[in-house]
């Protein structure tokens, strides 16, 4: 739940400033687009690699859930913000948004996510880890 919540707010807030930047300063877009996608995808590397190296069960379909769950969600979330702070984007672009924004977001989530968990469980588990894995076999 927790994961869901952070992925979520950190993915609109990185749309609407996107945006908030094409909207005002169409000259930055690029260098902003660029950092945005550098840092949601630093994030779910980061929070996967943790869960790899503690060895988490089930790592694989909590990333899962929390893809699916944040992409319409983000979406929505960022028409939201959009109509409210940036211009009157009306309800007519949840439609599209939800078919290509929800599906780009969930593997934008998904990916990065599964990449981090992959390089986690390569490093050596924390002491504690280490006993409760050697136990198991």
């Amino acid at each position: 739940m927790v994961r869901t919540v952070v992925m979520t707010v950190l993915h609109a807030a990185g749309q609407t400033a996107v945006s908030l930047v094409r909207a005002d300063f169409p000259e930055s877009l690029g260098m902003v687009r660029a950092a945005t996608l550098a840092l949601l995808v630093a994030a779910g590397v980061a929070w996967g690699a943790v869960d790899g190296w503690l060895r988490r069960e089930g790592s694989a379909p909590t990333w899962l859930t929390v893809a699916l769950v944040t992409g319409p969600i983000t979406v929505t979330l960022a028409v939201l913000a959009r109509a409210m702070f940036i211009d009157a984007t009306g309800t007519e672009v949840i439609g599209p948004a939800l078919l290509s924004g929800a599906a780009f977001t969930a593997l934008l989530v998904l990916i990065p996510a599964a990449a981090g968990v992959g390089a986690g469980r390569l490093m050596t588990a924390p002491p504690s880890r280490r006993r409760e894995v050697s136990e198991q076999c």
